[in-house]
């Protein structure tokens, strides 16, 4: 709700949010780390900049996925619904 409404007042606020992203993103909690990435995506397109104010941080935030890019299943030809439902990392 506060992204929706926040428009420009949520560029000046992006430093103060790395730290707690970086701190449930370490958690390495694949529920914690899902709602963290789903908080991220909505807070990118919330406002104009915001992508571009997190370039910075990139070097706190990316280590941790790098851990788990190479998580997803293989599972041949059948249908990995986690992927629907936005809950695969």
């Amino acid at each position: 709700n506060m992204l929706e409404r926040g428009g420009t007042k949520i560029l000046p606020v992006v430093p103060q949010l790395v730290i707690p992203i970086k701190k449930a993103l370490n958690t390495r909690d694949p529920e914690v780390m899902i709602i963290t990435l789903k908080v991220l995506q909505a807070l990118v397109l919330s406002a104009e900049m915001v992508g571009e104010a997190l370039v910075p941080y990139y070097r706190q935030i990316l280590p941790v996925l790098n851990i788990f890019k190479s998580s997803n299943l293989n599972i041949g030809d059948a249908i990995d619904y986690g992927q629907r439902k936005r809950n695969n990392l």
